[in-house]
């Protein structure tokens, strides 16, 4: 088990719910759910989810027998599923699913069904669907799950990959060909950043449909649940150079929903070279996302590098169409982070793609402070502009693209990296504060220009202070072009910045944006 997957596990105990295995949603009044082998279509969840939200929320049972309430980290790593019990094997599906057994944090009960020809049939827990080495055998055969992943075909025809995990509340997380964990998604956010207790939302119940022979996809359903809505999901996921997953979800809140954060991501940022205040590392760079890109209503591309800031802070971007919005991991050297455990190179990119009209709204970025790499610090997520009233449903189609990169406008250069250090003294004798900000820009159409190609402009806007000797070249050394400038902040303490370079035939770059704090 790695860091993330302990963090995942942990982030599973305030709410995440147990239901019981065929009488979930008897015990809490609402229609039944599908017993064995019962009649299971598109709206089967959605009915499901409906009928929670109209019944008073029950929390979930987080009590486990003696010999698993007990574990520690180290024997709960024990516990290990049985490659040869995986769901699907041996039959002519290109994909099995994989469970995770209950224990350590892990307390909540995932219950999980098999779809088949349109009729759902539950999985029912076995304590001989895994291994346990030195630590305690379960004595209960109803103990149920605390989640599952799917393997598939990914990097190699002959070789089943690891490569979608559902556990812990609403997360779950995904790669495709030649990348290692790093970021997850939610099903939901709610009251992120905001002063009142941030609420957790949890997938209880799970349908996964058996995909058929020379299937490039598997179908999840997935129903949610929490304090103050219930809502229903169902993923398409095809793994690849890209693991794109089509997600459908139908929310249904019980109380109204003011501060709610749809298609809502997670990541850690620790530091790098634009943000290295206080930090004694021999990497120069920690992070699974370096920043946050956005494709807005007016076809404008923005990126805003992450942070590490003292206090919390919350950026919104309003927009009444958007395109697109991720959490991107643009570094892809080993030598950019020279960590050969984590390899955080290798970590995926995390792209929004809205399916329809979602109508007005902005994304909101959540950076809080960390002092390590063990804790998700990055929130990024769209919140509507219209509160969700209780009693109704809310539909958003959208598809997740985890990938080393997304191309949107390949003719504008992106920017490779943010770099901040003082302006030299001997430069700027009577103004000690001034900060230099250097932008490498790789990639569009500067990539052909030569490097005395004449008229290209810098355009950059602070909110207050001054901007100083602004300036543009090709970097030969590494194949990019560079913008530099200096800032004087003089008194203040937050300075928006906005940077971009142009010709005469348009835009060459997409827009920096950046909050600088002393």
């Amino acid at each position: 088990m790695r860091r993330r997957d302990v963090i995942l596990s942990g982030l599973s105990l305030p709410l995440m719910a147990a239901f019981g295995r065929g009488r979930a949603f008897a015990a809490q009044g609402a229609a039944a759910q599908p017993a064995a082998a019962e009649a299971f279509d598109a709206d089967t969840v959605a009915r499901l989810a409906r009928s929670l939200a109209a019944q008073p929320y029950r929390p979930p049972n987080l009590q486990l027998p003696p010999e698993l309430a007990g574990l520690d980290y180290d024997q709960y790593r024990d516990y290990r599923f049985r490659a040869d019990h995986a769901l699907w094997r041996g039959t002519a599906s290109p994909f099995q699913a994989q469970f995770f057994h209950r224990g350590w944090t892990a307390k909540a009960r995932v219950d999980l069904y098999e779809v088949v020809d349109g009729r759902a049939s539950p999985i029912p827990y076995s304590p001989d669907m895994f291994t346990y080495g030195k630590s305690p055998v379960p004595k209960s055969r109803d103990l149920g799950f605390a989640g599952f992943r799917l393997h598939g075909p990914v990097n190699r025809a002959d070789y089943l990959d690891e490569f979608a995990v559902f556990q812990g509340a609403s997360y779950f997380r995904a790669v495709a060909r030649g990348q290692a964990y790093g970021l997850s998604a939610r099903g939901l956010a709610l009251r992120t950043g905001d002063p009142e207790p941030e609420e957790f939302p949890a997938f209880t119940t799970f349908w996964l449909e058996r995909p058929a022979p020379g299937a490039d996809a598997v179908v999840v359903h997935a129903l949610l649940d929490g304090p103050s809505a219930a809502a229903a999901l169902r993923f398409r996921i095809r793994p690849g150079t890209q693991t794109v997953f089509d997600v459908d979800m139908r929310l249904y809140p019980r109380v109204e929903l003011a501060r709610a954060g749809i298609a809502p991501l997670t990541s850690m940022f620790q530091f790098d070279a634009g943000d290295r205040l206080g930090i004694d590392d021999y990497r120069p760079a920690v992070h699974d996302s370096d920043g946050l890109a956005m494709l807005n209503g007016n076809n404008e591309q923005l990126w805003r590098p992450l942070s590490n800031p003292a206090a919390l802070q919350m950026s919104t971007f309003q927009d009444s169409a958007v395109r697109g919005f991720g959490l991107m991991q643009r570094k892809r050297a080993f030598t950019d982070y020279m960590d050969a455990e984590a390899n955080y190179q290798k970590r995926p990119s995390l792209w929004v793609e809205p399916v329809g009209d979602w109508g007005a709204g902005a994304v909101v970025l959540v950076e809080i402070p960390t002092a390590d790499e063990y804790h998700d610090n990055i929130v990024a997520f769209w919140r509507p502009a219209q509160p969700f009233a209780a009693g109704r449903e809310y539909r958003f189609r959208y598809r997740l693209h985890w990938c080393d990169d997304h191309s949107w406008q390949p003719d504008l250069a992106l920017v490779a990296a943010t770099r901040i250090g003082a302006v030299p003294k001997f430069e700027q004798p009577d103004r000690p504060d001034a900060r230099l900000i250097v932008l490498e820009l790789a990639g569009g159409r500067m990539a052909k220009l030569p490097a005395d190609a004449k008229g290209i402009e810098p355009v950059v806007t602070a909110s207050k202070g001054q901007v100083r000797n602004a300036v543009v070249y090709r970097n030969d050394a590494v194949g990019h072009w560079r913008l530099s400038f200096e800032l004087v902040p003089g008194k203040h303490t937050e300075i928006e910045l906005q940077a971009h370079l142009r010709d005469a035939q348009g835009r060459l770059s997409e827009t920096w944006l950046y909050r600088w704090n002393p």
